[in-house]
């Protein structure tokens, strides 16, 4: 399975073979230590190192759910050090991250390959670990 390391500021998610499927936040490995983003910032970053077979989803998926009701959030996906997505999103409690398989798999690597995901709330936000997942691979 899937393994996480937290750094200052930062979730890090190391996904295997295995990581196939809906995964929520909790299956994946991130615990409540890491659900409160103080400042409203949030950097999470998904490795895909370890996975060889790229089999993406039809539309690779990252929802976050947070407990707060937020008027707007900012978003950037980058890949493989490529912007994929920067988008607002307004008032709610949670966000749909839909992605483009297609750009996904011309920015693939062999070597590594490195999927980080930058949101800046308004204020202070607490995730929904249980509600909040990743389908990126079939």
């Amino acid at each position: 399975m899937s393994s996480v390391e937290l750094n200052q500021g930062e979730i890090k998610v190391i996904l295997d073979k295995n990581n196939t499927g809906k995964l929520s936040f909790a299956e994946l490995g991130i615990t409540k230590e890491s659900n409160f983003l103080e400042g409203g910032l949030l950097r999470l970053v998904f490795d895909f190192k370890q996975v060889k077979d790229h089999n993406y989803f039809k539309v690779p998926t990252v929802e976050v759910f947070y407990e707060e009701n937020m008027s707007e959030t900012h978003w950037i996906c980058e890949f493989n050090g490529k912007t994929i997505l920067d988008k607002l999103d307004h008032h709610g409690h949670s966000t749909v991250l839909l992605l483009n398989r297609k750009i996904l798999s011309d920015l693939e690597q062999h070597h590594e390959n490195e999927m980080i995901i930058h949101a800046e709330f308004p204020k202070s936000a607490n995730l929904n670990l249980d509600k909040s997942y990743i389908h990126f691979f079939k």
